[in-house]
Order: C-alpha cells, then sequence, then structure tokens
C-alpha cells in the first residue's frame, strides 16, 4: 500500500513521544502504554535533501526535529480523527494542515522519500511475526530517486532480492542468521553500484534493509544504504 502524500507519512506518527534520540538499536517494538492505542506505527525520514520536522497534532506539538535518515522507532497510535500540521522545524509555518483518520489494528513503517521539492510518502504494512529457529526475516526496500532498478545480490552475483524500482519492496524473506556480504547491482546486470559488506543478520530478528541517497549525491546524500531493526 502506497500513500502519495507527505500529510500520511507524518500523521500517523501521533504521539507524545519526542522524535529526538531514536536510534537503531532502540527498534523493539514495545506495546502501547494508552489502552486506546492499537496499532505500531515508525516514520522514516529517508528524503536526503528535505530538512528536520516538526509535527503538531490539534495544535500541540507531538514531536521536534525528525532528520534524515533517522526514524521514530515504533509508537503506539490511537486511531481516530486528528488534525495535523507539519512545520519546518523550529518555525510557525505550516507547509502541511489535513484531518486524518487512523486506522485500528495496522502496524506499519512510513516513509517519507524523494527530493524534498517531490517529497512524498510510502507506508508498508510490517509482518512482525517472529522468525523460524535459526533464522531472521529481512526485507529490502528501493527508495534512492535517481537510482534505476536494482538487484540485492550476494558478492559471487547469487540473486537475494531481484528488479526492485523506487519505492517496490520485498516482503519479509526467511534467512539463515549469518554475516552477509551483499552487493547492489543493476538489475539483470553485473554492475555494482553499492557494496554492502559485513551485514550480521541476528537469529530472530526482524530488519529492513533500504537503499538511501541519490545515485548522484555526495556526501551525507550519496547513495547508501540503512538498516533497521524491526523486532529483536
Amino acid at each position: 500500500m502506497k500513500i502519495k502524500n507527505l500529510i500520511l507519512a507524518l500523521a500517523v506518527s501521533i504521539t507524545a513521544i519526542s522524535f529526538i534520540g531514536c536510534s537503531d538499536d532502540e527498534e523493539t517494538p514495545v506495546a502501547p502504554t494508552n489502552p486506546t492505542s492499537n496499532s505500531l506505527v515508525k516514520v522514516v525520514h529517508a528524503s536526503p535533501d528535505a530538512p528536520g520536522v516538526d509535527l503538531l497534532v490539534d495544535n500541540t506539538v507531538a514531536g521536534t526535529n525528525l532528520t534524515y535518515p533517522n526514524n521514530t522507532g515504533y509508537l503506539g497510535v490511537n486511531s481516530g480523527t486528528r488534525n495535523i500540521k507539519v512545520n519546518v522545524t523550529g518555525t510557525s509555518t505550516t507547509v502541511i494542515e489535513a484531518n486524518l483518520n487512523l486506522m485500528e489494528n495496522i502496524n506499519y513503517s512510513i516513509f517519507a522519500v524523494n527530493s524534498v521539492a517531490n517529497i512524498e510518502a510510502v507506508v508498508f504494512e510490517d509482518n512482525l511475526t517472529a522468525p523460524a529457529s535459526g533464522k531472521a526475516h529481512v526485507r529490502f526496500i528501493h527508495l534512492s530517486a535517481d537510482a534505476p532498478a536494482v538487484d540485492i545480490t550476494l558478492t559471487d552475483g547469487t540473486v537475494v532480492f531481484g528488479n526492485k524500482s523506487f519505492k517496490e519492496s520485498t516482503s519479509f524473506t526467511p534467512l539463515d542468521a549469518a554475516t552477509y556480504d551483499l552487493q547492489v547491482r543493476v538489475a539483470g546486470t553485473t554492475t555494482v553500484a553499492l557494496e554492502l559488506p559485513g551485514i550480521m543478520l541476528e537469529a530472530g530478528k526482524i530488519y529492513t534493509v533500504f537503499a538511501k541517497g541519490f545515485l548522484s549525491g555526495t556526501g551525507q546524500q550519496a547513495l547508501g544504504a540503512e538498516i533497521i531493526v524491526n523486532a529483536q
């Protein structure tokens, strides 16, 4: 399921918890503390050249300064209709406003993607079913706006995830717990766009690996990959 509007990407992260200080090894899902919260929602800032943002819910600041490529971790979300405003961090300038009805009993990861001039959102349902013994679950999401379709392969060319274009995702796939040297290749070719050495997958954990940045980018905006631990 995809929603091409940044309102949805930021609105569903309604919570009084600050965005500041979330890291990959703080990603274990937690049960909502409010008994009316019935979904887990993670918002990921994956727009390489977009500034940090503040979120207002019913005119109350709910989170500040979510920056690329960070994420909120899983948040307990209340269902119902809320008024949402998105401001550039530290300003009173509202760039997006909407009333949004939140669905029940679904866990999501929501990615703000593309360049700031074309910023949009993609939304994926997260299957947090525990892996079998000795396995990890992994999905790959292509979030580099100017990169072609890619394959994720082993260094010998064995395709792990094949032919994914911008904003496309694999399902969560069981893999043996191990350390992998992976490559991002232009789909159907031997051309390596990105090396991903030493990807350690631990038994029982659930991961999302996403391509970030721009193929033409430099510095922080260069093509790269980010790993999120969805569950451990």
